[in-house]
């Protein structure tokens, strides 16, 4: 019993330490990650990279967006439309009203969360340029976007609905 006791608290040591470290640092980006659809959707979807990939050419799109500083390039970013991923997933609409009900909220891993109206998607220009994404300057996005990210393009400010590490996009209906 008396060796017993630091073996178990050596490896509670080890465990709190390998946990405590998964939650300082986003997990390192592997090529099987997905974005997962569901919600008020006809046919909840997983999507990985490679999958977005095969979407219909006039889906994907690469969105450039300048450089922070003056002098700074600007990044070519490769995505699907969120309006694509969205329409594979068919959204539940039983009468022409409800679209004017729908949210649709895309989730982090680390929790944070943005939000988009359906007409904002479907029913304006902005639509065009939220894109889910997986390519940056022709390659992967590093480990600190994730394999997959989304971005609203036409924003004046793209940081507050920039969605690092996306995991889900939910579709919901906020009123009855």
């Amino acid at each position: 019993m008396s060796s017993f006791l630091p073996r178990l608290v050596l490896a509670a040591t080890l465990a709190w330490g390998v946990s405590a470290q998964a939650h300082d640092t986003p997990a390192p980006a592997t090529p099987a990650a997905r974005v997962a659809i569901g919600g008020a959707v006809q046919q909840a979807i997983s999507l990985s990279v490679d999958d977005l990939r095969q979407f219909a050419p006039d889906q994907i799109v690469e969105l450039r967006l300048p450089g922070k500083q003056t002098d700074a390039p600007a990044s070519v970013l490769k995505g699907v439309r969120l309006r694509a991923v969205l329409e594979r997933a068919k959204v539940l609409t039983p009468d022409h009203n409800t679209v004017k009900k729908l949210a649709i909220i895309a989730s982090a891993s680390d929790g944070y969360k943005v939000v988009f109206s359906w007409s904002e998607l479907f029913n304006s220009a902005l639509g065009d340029e939220v894109l889910v994404l997986f390519e940056r300057d022709g390659q992967p996005l590093t480990a600190a976007e994730g394999p997959l990210a989304l971005i609203s393009g036409k924003d004046i400010r793209t940081g507050p609905r920039h969605v690092k590490w996306l995991q889900a996009i939910e579709v919901r209906q906020i009123v009855d």
